[in-house]
């Protein structure tokens, strides 16, 4: 019933992480900012990867799958529903931005969820 294998377009590609779905249940700093339902602003940020992954190990049900120099990939699963979100963060260190993505690997709407995320994880990092 439940889709627990992981996404197979994970990654960053030519400076790019994958597009979202056209479901509203994605957010990414690389979408087109006119797509309102799926563009979220990248996060300002001067730090090191590995503060990033504390940032990310500090929020609730996630999980780092992968770290490496410049990219990130973590899972978080819903409390009740054991859903599994997907979560990518890309640093670009010379423009001081994480680029995120963050999509639901099942349904259709997230009720915000994945936003909210990323959100938190801005408000996270700006007290790094």
């Amino acid at each position: 019933m439940f889709s627990w294998k992981r996404p197979a377009n994970l990654g960053v590609k030519d400076g790019r992480l994958a597009p979202c779905k056209r479901t509203p249940n994605c957010v990414s700093s690389q979408a087109d900012p006119a797509d309102r339902d799926h563009h979220i602003a990248p996060i300002a940020f001067r730090g090191s990867m590995q503060e990033l992954r504390r940032a990310v190990e500090s929020m609730e049900r996630a999980s780092v799958i992968s770290a490496e120099r410049n990219y990130l990939y973590a899972e978080f699963r819903t409390k009740l529903m054991r859903y599994v979100d997907d979560l990518e963060l890309y640093y670009d260190e010379k423009q001081g931005l994480v680029h995120v993505r963050s999509a639901s690997r099942l349904g259709r709407r997230d009720f915000g969820v994945n936003r909210n995320r990323v959100e938190a994880l801005r408000r996270i990092i700006g007290r790094t």
